[in-house]
């Protein structure tokens, strides 16, 4: 029942955005619960982990290190393309390059199983990138950033210990320590993140309600331009690099998909709301690209193993 209701997450996020331009005011007495629900998120993200989990990336880390390169390396170029194309406000280019400097999102490894990706890969690849954002995402954002406005490199990073560092590390100690006699609550875990991620969500968008009806088309094919420069380029780059097909298909999700609430939420935190507004956006749309990226490979593989060699 919970796992049935959590893969249907597009649809939640598509309802609390709706029902946030329709009825913004009661989600705007929530916007301090930004943080807290996204602590929520990284905490339960932890409670799917255990020690042994950590043991994976001494097991191959080249394709570790390689997809985790790739993603902090693709992601805000491809923000500075599209701002570059596009004309954007600066808050909304920011909040962009916000998203693409943050690690991949826990939605990857679920649409990896779907697309008969390496499922064992993605897991690690969003556990390495999680713990390395703590001190990369902020200093990406600077060097990005830094010469134009003023980026809070030191508040950024100790933001990112706060909501992401220390939720995960307590939630896999937890789970390491105490996951046998915690089964029954730590199901209801995903579903958890889920609502806490839709109602993040609902308060953006009812935060940015003006600027979402004058201008959601730009700012929505921005965020869709992004993720789909990233889903190519984590494949081609896989594929240059002569990995396995399986290995490709894992980092163009674990680049294309990014923690999105996570750069929603440091870009309410540090520099406006209007900069939040992308992660918002993107947290819808690449979930329905993935799910939709998933599809297409497991049909053609379907396809292929009919056809024969």
């Amino acid at each position: 029942m919970t796992d049935g209701l959590t893969r249907l997450f597009p649809i939640w996020a598509l309802l609390a955005t709706a029902l946030a331009l329709l009825f913004p005011v009661p989600w705007l007495a929530f916007d301090s619960w930004i943080v807290p629900l996204l602590m929520l998120i990284m905490f339960g993200m932890g409670m799917t982990l255990t020690l042994a989990d950590f043991r994976r990336i001494a097991e191959r880390p080249r394709v570790v290190a390689i997809g985790v390169v790739l993603q902090f390396l693709l992601m805000p170029l491809a923000a500075l393309l599209v701002a570059t194309v596009l004309p954007i406000q600066q808050e909304l280019w920011v909040g962009l390059l916000i998203v693409g400097a943050c690690p991949g999102g826990t939605a990857s490894n679920v649409i990896c199983y779907l697309a008969r990706a390496d499922v064992a890969l993605s897991v690690t690849m969003t556990l390495v990138s999680t713990l390395a954002a703590v001190v990369v995402t902020p200093l990406l954002v600077d060097l990005y950033l830094g010469a134009t406005i003023p980026v809070p490199v030191a508040a950024m990073l100790v933001s990112l210990v706060q909501v992401v560092l220390l939720p995960v590390v307590a939630g896999t100690i937890l789970n390491t320590w105490l996951g046998h006699r915690l089964e029954g609550a730590r199901r209801f875990f995903p579903l958890l993140s889920v609502i806490a991620i839709a109602v993040v969500i609902g308060i953006i968008v009812a935060l940015n309600r003006e600027h979402v009806l004058a201008g959601g088309l730009l700012v929505m094919a921005a965020v869709m331009a992004h993720n789909l420069l990233g889903l190519a380029l984590g494949y081609g780059g896989g594929r240059l690099l002569r990995l396995p097909k399986a290995q490709a298909r894992t980092l163009a999700i674990e680049v294309g998909m990014q923690n999105s609430g996570l750069g929603a939420t440091l870009a309410a935190q540090h520099f406006s709301t209007l900069a939040a507004l992308p992660g918002a956006l993107f947290s819808i749309w690449h979930n329905l690209s993935g799910a939709g990226l998933a599809w297409y490979w497991r049909r053609k593989d379907a396809v292929d193993s009919t056809v024969g060699p």
